[in-house]
């Protein structure tokens, strides 16, 4: 009887194994570049961006809709979908911005050690 939960947990844990092999396959390649979702200061500043779109969106289409004169089940129905639509636009503008913002520190930080090397190679007098 041992033997036999054993021999359950080895094949389970050999599912195991396989699972994660499989997982793994394109994760580790594709995290060797710069990417938004592995900057911390992009990944924060989106999260941020798509609260306050969200939430702005949201206020000002029940706004508008309450000054309108709107039915409250109504105006309900469009705060929620101005509320995703200002989520969802403010997701792309901040990937848009940070894309290039990433692209830009990429290049400064480039040229900093290429200074770096030049000065360091240069003869001291």
């Amino acid at each position: 009887m041992a033997k036999n939960k054993d021999k359950d947990a080895a094949e389970k844990a050999g599912k195991k194994d396989k699972k994660d092999k499989k997982g793994r396959k394109g994760g580790e390649e594709g995290a060797r570049g710069a990417s938004i979702a592995n900057h911390p200061r992009a990944r924060a500043m989106i999260r941020r961006m798509k609260g306050w779109g969200g939430l702005g969106g949201f206020a000002l289409a029940a706004l508008l809709s309450l000054q309108a004169s709107v039915p409250l089940v109504t105006t309900g129905l469009r705060a929620i979908g101005a509320g995703v639509l200002g989520y969802l636009l403010a997701w792309w503008i901040g990937v848009l911005v940070w894309r290039q913002l990433i692209i830009a520190e990429q290049k400064a930080a480039y040229e900093l050690i290429q200074r770096r090397r030049q000065e360091s190679e240069a003869p001291a007098p």
